[in-house]
């Protein structure tokens, strides 16, 4: 446990550091007065003042908090500190150092990818068949195992990846198949058929297939800068949309909210991460700043997302949210992520200490 403990103080430490450095910088470059840049919450363990700004190390690392000259709607400003006043800065400025922390939790996950394919390049599944299913098209046209496939439909295939991803988005399409066997190339053609299945999600769907498995063979392939910033953009928009869809199906029920995991969880998954090596805890920081960065744009006050709504309504009225409502809603905010941490606290001790235990 004290593994795993270590490791998401580093893990929380790092993100709640980038997000936060994400509003502070916005602010600065705005001109806004930052007063307080504090890592976690509660008591100051460490602090150290530079010109206004007091920079902190606080007891409860679970967040972080910047305090910005005029924050709060009717807070009392002295006259020398209303240019640098946040609440006196246009809607445009203040929508950009609101968010600022989410974007930089994805700005710190595609660095994280860029870092990992320039060391590492990626590794991709052979386009070679290992087992070609019974009943299906592959079959009745001759595809068999060993073929490597080459192209479809006149596209280039890499990987293994690139022959699922071409066949599913077919539509059922007649595909012109080149296939290398030993020394020769073969062409097929053949027709996908619609079949049940599964998608990430567990949900029965149907999707088209051809009928061939992959032999699990795989290969290495470098990236040059260009490629590698590409890939690591395509990658964070990738657990951008999958983070969506999975909280969408989980508001609509297709998806159990018992999978929601809180701190107990993430402690655990971080030492196992850690254990499994840099890269692995690296992907797993970057997997996490990315449903850090989507959390906060939530539009739900007390988040940055609910003051970019506030933001929003104010822009289309022409006036701010009255600071009665604002409280109200604030408090209605606060409420449902106080409700929300305990559901995920109940879920980490299901799961770590009564499923665990049988």
């Amino acid at each position: 446990m004290g593994y795993s403990a270590v490791a998401f103080i580093i893990v929380i430490g790092i993100l709640v550091f980038i997000h936060e450095f994400g509003h502070f910088i916005a602010a600065r470059i705005c001109g806004v007065g930052v007063e307080v840049f504090s890592l976690g919450f509660g008591p100051k363990i460490l602090k150290k003042r530079v010109g206004r700004t007091q920079y902190c190390l606080s007891a409860i690392p679970l967040g972080g908090y910047v305090k910005m000259v005029g924050e709060e709607p009717g807070t009392t400003i002295d006259p020398e500190d209303i240019q640098s006043s946040f609440t006196h800065k246009s809607l445009l400025q203040k929508s950009i150092v609101v968010a600022a922390g989410p974007f930089f939790n994805f700005f710190l996950a595609i660095f994280i990818f860029y870092a990992l394919y320039q060391f590492s390049g990626i590794y991709l599944a052979k386009p070679v068949v290992g087992k070609v299913m019974e009943n299906t098209p592959a079959l009745t046209s001759g595809i068999k195992p060993g073929d490597v496939i080459k192209e479809i439909n006149q596209n280039k295939v890499e990987s293994f990846e690139d022959i699922s991803r071409i066949i599913g988005k077919s539509k059922g399409e007649q595909l012109d198949i080149i296939v290398e066997r030993g020394t020769r190339f073969v062409g097929i053609v053949l027709t996908p058929v619609l079949r049940p299945g599964k998608n990430l999600f567990g949900e029965e769907i149907e999707k088209y297939i051809i009928g061939i498995v992959g032999s699990g063979e795989s290969f290495h392939k470098s990236l040059n800068p260009f490629a590698a910033f590409w890939q690591s953009i395509k990658d964070t928009y990738g657990l951008v949309k999958l983070t969506i869809l999975s909280v969408g199906k989980m508001i609509n029920g297709s998806i159990s909210a018992n999978n929601l995991g809180g701190p107990l969880m993430i402690a655990q998954m971080a030492g196992e991460q850690a254990k499994a090596g840099v890269m692995s805890f690296a992907w797993f920081i970057a997997l996490l700043s990315v449903n850090l960065g989507i959390i906060n744009l939530f539009p739900i006050p007390v988040l940055d997302g609910g003051h970019l709504l506030f933001f929003g309504i104010e822009a289309i009225t022409g006036k701010a949210v009255g600071d009665k409502l604002r409280e109200k809603l604030v408090q209605f905010g606060a409420a449902m992520l106080v409700a929300l941490m305990v559901f995920v606290f109940y879920n980490d001790i299901v799961r770590l200490f009564i499923n665990g235990a049988k």
